[in-house]
């Protein structure tokens, strides 16, 4: 009964530049396994005032860039937060969107030395098939010796982030979480010759006891939990701009492992952990019986760094993960299909029942997207479900698409099921033609496409 995910991460420093023209090998476009999840750490966008005003409105060009490169392999962005400099984008398979649910994101400034706000963490937690995910994406202080601050920094994202979420209001909570970024630890104590010597010679290993994260691992009982893997690849920082030699600079700066991608797999709970024989209480037990009936695992399958891109400072990270989980529902809570010929001649009929129940709302509504759509909110049109309807199980529920919000040139289309409770898709149908409309063709109109939006659906959340 076990299923198995490809997650493929990449986490990315690009320095203010603006985004490279190809990401087919930061994304691996041409392996021939395709993931089901894309999750993209960003640190220093640009979000100088007149970028950043634009970005709250429009998607960003890295933004657009992903999605572009994406949406024509069937993913959808399910998710993003951006904190001024940090962007977090999570993509998935079209066909994992409905079982991926409770989806919140949200941030955490720090301000050790008070610049307040360009350094910190964002983060999006989700479910997938009901096993609780977090991916948090962090831009920590910087400088050598600033490396208790880090982790200062890094413990304070982590006890301070709150998600409304009884299962999981903390980060800590969730089953697995990924914490990548650029991290900024540091080689200590090596001089520039020997770190040189060992990059040139690809003795990485000869470093590694004196990288700061893994020797403040030693000491820092919440980074033991979390596992990484082998340094097994060149310090990504810091590289002349559109080469790859290291600082040249006057300042020379030592070459580090700055850029990095850990995971921590929740520890199982245990009735053998207890001190003095005191009893798990309900919610553990629950939690322990869950993890044994729905078990989760985790292989990293590679982590390196993609030396090709030199439009930063920073060449970036990927990590390749395989999970392994048994799903804890492999039904969407809604099933939906277009019900007979579908054109702009003849207002169109949508058909769909509740496969289980759910939080229903009259805030709920259809959308009709094209085949190979980037987001929620790139629909073509939409409707909203029966304000009067009670959703029963299985009862076939019908609601209808006005034809002049049908484009009247022909496409593939499909409907997604977008319930505002529980903030996501959750229902998705058979990609269906609409045809061309003849009454256009007859009077010779020019194609145009209908967006509106008049019933406060863009909230913030729709547009995330």
């Amino acid at each position: 009964n076990q299923n198995f995910a490809l997650l493929h991460i990449v986490t990315w420093n690009v320095a203010t530049a603006d985004p490279p023209d190809d990401v087919t090998s930061l994304l691996h476009l041409n392996s021939l396994k395709s993931p089901d999840l894309y999750v993209i750490g960003l640190q220093e966008v640009y979000s100088g005032p007149l970028r950043f005003v634009s970005d709250l409105v429009f998607d960003n060009p890295w933004s657009l860039l992903f999605m572009s490169a994406l949406a024509p392999r069937k993913y959808i962005k399910v998710s993003s937060i951006r904190m001024q400099g940090l962007l977090l984008l999570f993509f998935s398979k079209l066909e994992h969107v409905p079982f991926i649910r409770d989806i919140q994101a949200t941030y955490t400034r720090t301000g050790v030395f008070g610049y307040w706000g360009n350094k910190g963490g964002v983060s999006i937690r989700l479910s997938f098939y009901g096993h609780m995910l977090c991916f948090l994406n962090c831009h920590l202080a910087a400088h050598m010796k600033y490396a208790t601050e880090r982790v200062d920094e890094f413990e304070y994202i982590m006890d301070t982030q709150t998600f409304e979420c009884e299962k999981a209001p903390r980060i800590i909570d969730h089953r697995l979480v990924f914490w990548f970024g650029d991290l900024n630890f540091r080689i200590q104590d090596h001089g520039m010759h020997f770190v040189r010597t060992c990059i040139n010679n690809q003795t990485y290993n000869l470093l590694w006891s004196k990288d700061q994260l893994i020797m403040m691992k030693k000491k820092e009982q919440m980074l033991q939990e979390f596992e990484e893997g082998p340094l097994d690849f060149q310090p990504t920082y810091k590289f002349d701009l559109n080469s790859d030699s290291y600082d040249s600079s006057g300042k020379k700066r030592k070459p580090a492992w700055t850029d990095r991608i850990l995971w921590r797999l929740r520890p199982k709970a245990s009735t053998h952990d207890e001190p003095h024989g005191n009893t798990l209480d309900a919610s553990e037990v629950k939690q322990l019986e869950e993890d044994k009936e729905y078990p989760l695992k985790i292989r990293q399958d590679m982590y390196t760094s993609i030396m090709e891109y030199s439009i930063s400072d920073h060449k970036p990270v990927v990590g390749i993960f395989t999970l392994e989980l048994r799903k804890m529902y492999k039904t969407p809570l809604v099933r939906l299909q277009a019900e007979g010929d579908w054109s702009a001649d003849i207002d169109a009929v949508v058909l769909y029942s509740p496969l289980q129940p759910f939080p229903s709302s009259t805030w709920d509504w259809i959308g009709l997207y094209k085949v190979g759509f980037t987001s929620v909110s790139d629909y073509i049109t939409y409707t909203w479900v029966k304000d009067d309807e009670v959703a029963i199980n299985e009862e076939v529920i019908q609601v209808y698409v006005s034809k002049e919000e049908i484009p009247v040139q022909g496409e593939e289309c499909m409907l997604c099921y977008y319930s505002s409770t529980l903030q996501c898709i959750i229902g998705i149908s058979e990609p269906f033609k609409v045809h061309e409309s003849k009454v256009a063709i007859e009077e010779g109109l020019v194609p145009e496409k209908v967006n509106r939006l008049d019933k406060s659906v863009a909230s913030e959340d729709l547009w995330n």
